[in-house]
């Protein structure tokens, strides 16, 4: 992180607001008009002018571990497959054979090239048409010159990243984070399921804890505090910082020496639609892929904490993700469910984000900045 946000430093103001009885704020009101919410042409342009052309984490490094890993998937409403080539570099295209467009990869797996299961025509992990069977019948054909279609990929942070069209002007701002995912950290889970709401009304109960005491009474609040939070912003990007309880005991230790492993979860926001959860004892990358203005594919990569192959972190890791997974998930969907049904109740012409939902405001002055 940068030397602003470290963990010593985010001890302390948590430990401070623990003492005065406060909270970071922010330093104004928005008001997002619901419209925003449901109108198909906000989102074809949140898609074609946002999400395709800003760099976006595809998925952890840590899923592509050796030559020939790949990952395929829709992104952005584009199908898209990221491989580990023969370099050990990372590479992506747009999963479509370029004989008759059928998908050369599906899901995750490890090859030594890509063959279309229409018609047999093969591919290296270069993306180069290395065979046509029965080329004879395509007397002519340049195979140099139809290769899969590259997009733009780039490895950082522990992270793969994907721009799919020339990429917007300006810095995406993440060059002060040190690696999100570090080596010693390995994927046990990747999951994809599709949730009847808008993508910003998912995202956005992952970046405010105003609602904690209402929302989470039975799972969260008795470890937790409500609407207590730390809240950094960098560039179009936020993180957002929920202290546990038991962090009150570094209140006993030298600043120098305060370790905040298991005492918060500090929860990132990528603009514009990536998240990263660090948790006690794993973290997940969470990609909110928009399907429909009512409709959204949430796809997460789940990771240990560190601790490389030992059976104990895993075990650790999985027993943490489920205990998330099984309690507030469960509770946030359901508060998001019933505001995307209430969205046509007429209501509301807008949604009002007070002091205590920055990171939310801050994703909407990005959003509209970008779109403008």
């Amino acid at each position: 992180m940068p030397a602003a946000m470290d963990d010593q430093s985010v001890a302390q103001r948590v430990l401070d607001h623990i003492a005065n009885g406060t909270t970071d704020v922010g330093h104004q009101v928005w008001r997002g008009p619901v419209a925003n919410y449901r109108s198909p042409e906000r989102l074809a342009k949140e898609i074609s002018v946002v999400l395709r052309r800003v760099p976006t984490p595809f998925c952890p490094s840590a899923a592509l571990p050796e030559v020939g890993s790949y990952v395929a998937r829709e992104a952005a409403g584009t199908p898209v497959v990221v491989v580990r080539d023969n370099d050990g570099n990372v590479r992506a295209f747009r999963n479509a054979c370029r004989h008759r467009g059928m998908q050369v990869a599906s899901g995750t797996g490890c090859a030594r090239a890509f063959v279309c299961r229409y018609h047999g025509w093969t591919y290296s992990l270069e993306g180069r048409l290395r065979h046509i069977p029965h080329e004879a019948g395509f007397p002519g054909f340049d195979k140099e010159a139809h290769p899969l279609v590259p997009l733009s990929a780039s490895e950082r942070l522990g992270l793969v990243f994907v721009t799919q069209d020339q990429p917007a002007s300006g810095d995406d701002s993440l060059g002060g984070l040190g690696d999100l995912v570090r080596p010693g950290q390995r994927m046990f889970a990747h999951a994809e399921r599709d949730f009847e709401v808008n993508w910003k009304l998912l995202l956005e109960s992952f970046i405010e804890g105003y609602h904690i005491k209402s929302t989470h009474p039975e799972s969260f609040l008795p470890y937790g505090f409500d609407n207590l939070n730390v809240i950094d912003l960098f560039g179009r990007h936020s993180l957002v910082t929920y202290p546990f309880r038991r962090i009150k005991k570094l209140a006993k230790v030298p600043p120098a020496e305060r370790r905040v492993e298991g005492l918060l979860t500090y929860v990132y926001h990528l603009f514009p639609n990536v998240l990263m959860t660090v948790l006690s004892r794993h973290t997940n990358l969470v990609i909110l892929e928009p399907l429909s203005v009512d409709r959204t594919r949430q796809v997460t990569y789940s990771l240990t904490n560190g601790g490389g192959d030992d059976p104990a972190a895993l075990a650790e890791a999985k027993r943490d993700a489920e205990f998330v997974g099984t309690t507030g998930a469960m509770e946030d969907r359901a508060v998001v469910h019933a505001i995307q049904r209430g969205l046509g109740s007429g209501a509301n012409e807008a949604f009002t984000f007070g002091h205590y939902e920055s990171a939310i405001v801050h994703f909407h002055e990005a959003l509209d900045a970008a779109l403008a």
